[in-house]
């Protein structure tokens, strides 16, 4: 990596790296200070898109990290943004919460479950059946099927929780169909945080605690990586892994000087 060019962007996962089961990392505090005191552009981003910006402004904001609404990046934005390249002014029969709903609703969407050119699946603490059947309904009557992210489960304080990854399974299972995932590990996410905040790849950090979607999407998209052991890849799962970050971290407190 010697003849990469210098940092001068970052972006960081949030749940493993910043927070981990609703408590600041440490370090983490001071990691978003000195991006703000340096004045590089930086995102935290998050594949759950339960929450809109600035509901996880309010919620880091109340750990004592201090992250700028702008400065931070969902796959539900990712997901909004894909569409409106995609099929401006579209319509969509969506499951999920508000992070989902309003990024939709923000790109002039019609969500509606009459003939919608897309079904979009996002987190949400409430699957229901009635709502899976008419997403398996409209999916094999044309709708196409696209999905904020792969996660198979998600994290709580009780254990791990059934995720969008899972239930984009059992939708596929019904209709024969696979989801577009806009999130991670899709570089897409990547490339649509750097354009918003004007980076560029060759100079940019990824920071993530699993290897298969924060280090993968940071690697596709042609940024250094960074693998901190506070979240879900344990040291001797590296090596099973065909690609390998560029460098691996103890925690986030590591990284703080480099900014």
């Amino acid at each position: 990596m010697a003849d990469r060019k210098p940092i001068e962007s970052w972006l960081t996962d949030m749940d493993g790296v910043l927070i981990h089961e609703g408590v600041p990392i440490p370090g983490a505090d001071s990691f978003i200070k000195k991006l703000r005191e340096s004045g590089r552009p930086f995102l935290v981003l998050t594949n759950n898109s339960i929450y809109t910006p600035r509901d996880l402004h309010a919620r880091l904001r109340r750990l004592g990290l201090e992250v700028p609404i702008d400065n931070i990046w969902t796959s539900a934005l990712a997901t909004a943004k894909f569409l409106d390249d995609q099929r401006p002014g579209g319509s969509a029969y969506v499951i999920g919460e508000a992070g989902l709903t309003t990024a939709l609703h923000d790109i002039g969407y019609i969500l509606t479950d009459h003939d919608p050119d897309y079904v979009v699946l996002g987190e949400t603490r409430t699957y229901s059946f009635e709502a899976m059947t008419k997403a398996v309904r409209l999916i094999n009557a044309g709708a196409r099927f696209i999905c904020t992210n792969p996660d198979e489960t998600g994290p709580s304080t009780e254990g791990p929780l059934p995720a969008t990854g899972a239930v984009a399974a059992l939708i596929t299972k019904a209709t024969g169909r696979q989801p577009y995932f806009a999130g991670k590990p899709n570089p897409l996410m990547m490339r649509t945080g750097l354009n918003t905040i004007g980076a560029h790849s060759e100079s940019s950090a990824m920071i993530g605690d699993r290897m298969d979607t924060d280090v993968l999407a940071g690697i596709e998209a042609g940024m250094k990586t960074f693998l901190v052991l506070t979240g879900l890849t344990r040291p001797e799962q590296v090596e099973n892994f065909p690609y390998r970050p560029s460098k691996v971290v103890d925690s986030i407190a590591d990284i703080v000087d480099l900014v």
